[in-house]
């Protein structure tokens, strides 16, 4: 089993940077995670995919973010990180972590997918 746990969120100004962590308890990509993620949601509204990363370091990225925002896996696969740089109001939202088994690899599943495990999600507030 894993486990999950998300923070680095806060409330920034737009153009601002935040850098969210996920902690990552066990053993990831031996334990059958093929895919791990950020997504993000606000109320009322459809959650989203930011960006996802493979074992092997392979990333996509949602059209919104790209050239803004990084996803990493350090090479002991205990954390999981979202570089957010040049944000946005629209950026505004709750940002999970997440773990997903049996997709393949991410550049199989794209940025649409339900996780097999959550983080509890970390808020991040962007003002203009």
């Amino acid at each position: 089993r894993v486990e999950l746990v998300d923070s680095g969120g806060g409330s920034v100004q737009a153009g601002g940077s935040l850098r969210l962590s996920c902690t990552v308890s066990g053993y990831i990509f031996s334990s059958g995670v093929d895919c791990m993620g950020w997504f993000r949601q606000v109320p009322g509204k459809e959650r989203e995919g930011v960006a996802v990363i493979d074992p092997d370091g392979t990333t996509k990225f949602a059209n919104s973010v790209k050239g803004r925002f990084t996803i990493s896996l350090d090479n002991a696969k205990k954390n999981l990180y979202l570089q957010m740089n040049s944000l946005e109001p629209e950026d505004t939202a709750m940002y999970y972590c997440a773990a997903l088994k049996g997709a393949g690899s991410c550049m199989v599943v794209g940025l649409a997918w339900y996780a097999d495990v959550w983080g509890q999600g970390t808020l991040v507030t962007v003002s203009s």
